[in-house]
């Protein structure tokens, strides 16, 4: 698998490149944006680590720079430790991930091997299940002609539900998906949740849109009754 770690601070990249390589990866570095939008476009990576603050173009920018072009290489990004809006910003320009400086080398793969598994996956504009629509990047719920507020955990499993349309998902898979992967809560969180979506989109409209299949986790269906 080979990376492209796009980090200005010379020690920190070096340092990525040793540790990714003792991994197994392939390293190429970039010390700016510019030399970082050059080799993302001129190459192919399995997936790309990218700094926020870079001289000549900034990571939101690269990110996003690339995610209109059509290039939809698995993006971790790096944000400051304290960064919640460098985080949101992250997430809207079309990063898959970040991970918050400083960081721990094994929690870097982890994230690494994550995204592989998810591959190169195009994320639509609007992503819709029957009279159901929501917008990622907009963080906003429509049922038919009708916006829904939504809170911050309510629209990621929605978001993570209607994007397996069709597919059940369990506990489990919701929990690594919607909350931090240090997360050691009771599971059952998950139903709760479930539960304050149904009130919102299901039953003032009459539908039963979320499914339960007993023992095995939860349906979103394209088709209601």
């Amino acid at each position: 698998m080979k990376l492209l770690v796009v980090e200005d601070e010379k020690r920190l990249a070096v340092s990525l490149k040793r540790g990714l390589e003792a991994d197994g990866f392939a390293v190429d570095v970039a010390l700016d944006g510019t030399d970082g939008k050059a080799m993302a476009t001129e190459n192919t990576y399995d997936a790309i680590v990218l700094d926020i603050m870079l001289p000549g173009i900034n990571g939101f920018k690269l990110c996003g720079d690339l995610r209109d072009g059509g290039d939809w290489t698995p993006i971790l990004m790096l944000t400051a430790k304290d960064g919640e809006l460098d985080e949101t910003e992250a997430l809207d320009t079309g990063a898959d991930d970040f991970l918050r400086k400083p960081f721990s080398h094994l929690v870097l793969v982890a994230r690494i091997r994550a995204l592989l598994r998810r591959g190169k996956t195009e994320r639509a504009v609007q992503l819709s299940a029957g009279g159901l629509r929501v917008n990622p990047s907009q963080r906003r719920a429509w049922r038919d002609d009708d916006e829904i507020e939504l809170t911050a955990r309510e629209f990621a499993v929605l978001e993570y539900l209607i994007s397996n349309v069709g597919m059940v998902r369990s506990k489990a898979e919701i929990l690594d998906h919607v909350w931090d992967y240090a997360f050691d809560g009771d599971p059952n969180i998950v139903e709760v949740y479930v539960r304050h979506l149904r009130k919102k989109i299901d039953i003032p409209y009459g539908t039963e849109s979320i499914q339960t299949v007993r023992g095995a986790g939860y349906r979103l269906v394209g088709t209601t009754s």
